[in-house]
């Protein structure tokens, strides 16, 4: 299967050389669709050649009948195959951000303008193939391609085909479809502390621990990227377990996540961190801004101000764009 799409991936891209990605409608008229036989279709057609032969061979004018009766349903098949997509309109809908490793959704309306039901659609993108719709006469329906993301960043989500095999299945007709669109891909959020306490000074002075607060509010566990100031020392004497300080802040505080604040080195782990941190104070009501090497975001709050961050993280180091509205 990965052998065939290597070998027509050529093929495709000199079909398409004069289609350009869309911005966000397509119609489909009779010069983007393609149709050939299905594997049923080679078997009918390898059929009607083996009846034709036997007709000819006895002069049996029933079995001649019969043959130009199949072969007439055929061709009809072809026209119907055909139409079930002509004509059809296509809409990218807006692209929801998610995390590294979680599945999105890309989403498409598919409209119907004529008087006539069009069935069995399916979206098709590489491995990965869609549930089969239908799009009622003068109605529309929304259909779903599954994509699995493994890093951030800005992922297109490039070509893929609309099909059909209704209503015979010996042929399938099929158009491909690209539109100019990016998902955003947040990076995926690593645990830093179980709760976001620290309330950081609005004017930026300092550059407090994460998780350092004003009130002391018992111990927990350590875990793997706590800092060392937050570590009770005396309590891994007694005990020989590390334990870790929890600090809390007045709710509503302003609070800045820093980049130079985490123990981490590694980037990406690092902006998993920040990532977790900007979900946490979102969470808790909490203004807060974000700092990263040349960039600064003032502390603020609300789902705009949490996706400008988390997009921010998403695109770090990467080549500047826009990315969708959450």
């Amino acid at each position: 299967m990965k052998l065939a799409a290597q070998i027509l991936e050529p093929a495709v891209t000199w079909l398409m050389r004069r289609e350009h990605p869309a911005g966000r409608e397509i119609t489909l008229h009779r010069r983007r669709i393609y149709i050939l036989p299905t594997r049923q279709g080679l078997v009918f057609g390898l059929m009607l050649v083996v009846m034709l032969l036997g007709a000819i061979n006895y002069s049996n004018s029933m079995a001649f009948l019969l043959t130009f009766l199949l072969a007439g349903l055929g061709a009809n098949g072809i026209w119907h195959t055909h139409r079930n997509l002509l004509g059809l309109r296509i809409t990218r809908l807006p692209l929801e951000p998610v995390f590294a490793g979680e599945t999105a959704y890309c989403r498409y309306r598919i409209e119907n303008p004529s008087h006539v039901p069009r069935r069995g659609l399916v979206l098709h993108r590489r491995d990965v193939q869609g549930a089969a719709i239908a799009a009622q006469a003068r109605a529309e329906a929304v259909a779903e391609l599954p994509i699995v993301t493994t890093r951030r960043g800005s992922l297109r989500p490039g070509r893929f085909s609309l099909s059909t095999t209704y209503p015979l299945g010996l042929f399938r007709a099929w158009s491909w479809i690209q539109f100019d669109e990016a998902l955003t891909v947040y990076p995926h959020p690593l645990a830093v502390d179980e709760r976001f306490t620290d309330a950081g000074s609005s004017e930026g002075e300092g550059r407090p621990d994460p998780g350092l607060g004003e009130d002391f509010s018992g111990l927990r566990e350590y875990q793997p990227g706590d800092s060392p100031r937050r570590v009770d020392w005396k309590a891994l004497a007694r005990t020989g377990d590390l334990y870790t300080r929890n600090f809390e802040s007045p709710r509503g505080g302003e609070l800045w996540i820093d980049w130079h604040a985490l123990p981490a080195t590694d980037t990406e782990t690092r902006l998993s961190m920040l990532c977790h941190q900007v979900l946490l104070a979102h969470q808790q009501g909490i203004r807060y801004g974000l700092r990263l090497p040349g960039l600064e975001l003032e502390p603020d709050q609300g789902a705009d101000h949490r996706h400008r961050c988390l997009s921010a993280l998403a695109h770090y180091g990467q080549p500047a764009q826009g990315s969708p509205a959450p």
